[in-house]
């Protein structure tokens, strides 16, 4: 396979060395600058590039992209909420069971991204719901930025009248006419670990969207912050308190540049277990595969599902001291830089992993190829959900698997069927 690298703007964060060595590992590459090319590994805007109707570039069977034309109706963070909240809606018209509601006006099964009003459009909305609760405190993050860029907290409407063109009529216009924002309510309880905040970053390789399937990568992170964690309103400013990005807590005075302020899934999984116990933390991830597996079936309609595409999501989930996760966003693009050694290990095998799903045994891309890979080449990852598998095992599969029934296990025998069925998730 070449690459054209005078062609291809490498995405910025990645390490091009550990991409090009594992290429080569596989006796796949010779980067050239005037050869045919047939694996891309670009960035987002080169995929917009790359799909324009303008540039007319129309690829072959045996090529293949690192992102969905519009993977932006998941990763951008006002396009997920929007789908999250149509999917809800839709399957509350369907009356679906996995759209009840408790007695509260709450869904019960699908209550896992925090309030959020995408501004300026909701300005009016986020101002009635403040006034229902003026000491709860809301996160503001630009839509289309990363890394933490341009975030910050709130706790009184005076700290965005400064962005109100006419107070009088409470019409809310951002600084750019181009820049739009979300504004959250903030996780103020998330559960600490030795006094500080964290969140977990979790990739999940989606083959298809339609039949959906996707892959959960079992050696995923929790990233700490370098100050511990207080709800006090004094500290609101102090992004070392509240962010968890490394691009953000990398610059703090106690950043440790041996661990990075990381702690591995398993770690995770381990003081959980002996601290709140084994069904808790079973019980914990297995909501957060809910949640994964919830918000790609609400984009899944609206996604270009070209047949010559895969992507790898980094997920980012917060859990609170009730021990509830919440998701907070999607990157398309999650950093594969290495900012410790544990973390070169980890996102090469993530890389080589991820291209051995992609492109099986190291052949030719055949963007026809039915995309189930055989369970000894899937290395670190593990099958989340297979859409065509869950529709055989019957339409309820969903809601007995979220209020924990039995729908079978790998290796053994539904009760109800009397014939194997594979388990996707829990």
């Amino acid at each position: 396979i070449r690459i054209m690298a005078g062609k291809v703007k490498w995405v910025t964060d990645i390490e091009k060395s550990v991409l090009i060595n594992n290429f080569e590992k596989r006796g796949w590459i010779q980067v050239a600058e005037n050869e045919d090319w047939n694996f891309y590994w670009m960035s987002v805007q080169t995929i917009r590039n790359v799909f324009s109707v303008e540039t007319g570039y129309r690829l072959s069977d045996d090529q293949i992209v690192n992102h969905f034309p519009n993977h932006y109706e998941l990763t951008r963070k006002d396009l997920m909420v929007k789908n999250i909240k149509r999917y809800r809606k839709e399957l509350e018209k369907e009356g679906s069971p996995l759209a009840e509601k408790d007695e509260n006006g709450k869904y019960i099964y699908l209550d896992f991204v925090p309030v959020t009003f995408m501004l300026p459009a909701d300005y009016n909305l986020f101002v009635e719901e403040f006034r229902k609760n003026p000491s709860s405190t809301w996160i503001m993050k630009p839509c289309g930025k990363a890394q933490g860029k341009g975030i910050f907290l709130i706790n009184k409407l005076s700290q965005i009248k400064k962005w109100s063109r006419d107070s009088k009529t409470s019409s809310f216009v951002s600084q750019s006419s181009k820049e739009a924002y979300v504004i959250s309510l903030y996780i103020n309880n998330p559960l600490l670990i030795g006094g500080k905040k964290f969140d977990l970053r979790l990739y999940v390789l989606v083959s298809t969207y339609r039949p959906l399937r996707c892959y959960m990568y079992k050696l995923g992170f929790c990233r700490f912050c370098t100050v511990k964690y207080t709800p006090s309103t004094s500290e609101l400013d102090n992004m070392f308190v509240h962010l968890t990005n490394v691009a953000i807590q990398k610059h703090g005075d106690d950043y440790n540049h041996i661990h990075g302020g990381k702690w591995t899934v398993s770690n995770l999984r381990l003081y959980l277990e002996s601290t709140r116990g084994k069904e808790v933390t079973n019980k914990l991830f297995d909501e957060i595969h809910w949640i994964i597996v919830q918000s790609l079936k609400a984009v899944a309609p609206v996604m270009n599902n070209d047949k010559h595409c895969f992507e790898c999501y980094g997920y980012d989930i917060i859990i609170d001291d009730k021990l509830k996760p919440w998701l907070i966003e999607v990157n398309a693009s999650p950093s594969l830089t290495s900012s410790t050694a544990n973390d070169r290990i980890l996102k090469y095998n993530l890389i080589n992993d991820t291209l051995n799903i992609a492109v099986p045994n190291g052949e030719i891309p055949d963007c026809k190829w039915n995309k189930s890979p055989p369970k000894e080449v899937l290395g670190n990852y593990e099958v989340l959900y297979d859409e065509e598998m869950a529709q055989s095992d019957g339409p309820d599969r969903d809601l007995r698997s979220r209020s924990g029934q039995s729908t079978g296990t790998k290796g053994n025998r539904a009760r109800d069927s009397g014939k194997p069925v594979l388990t996707t998730w829990k």
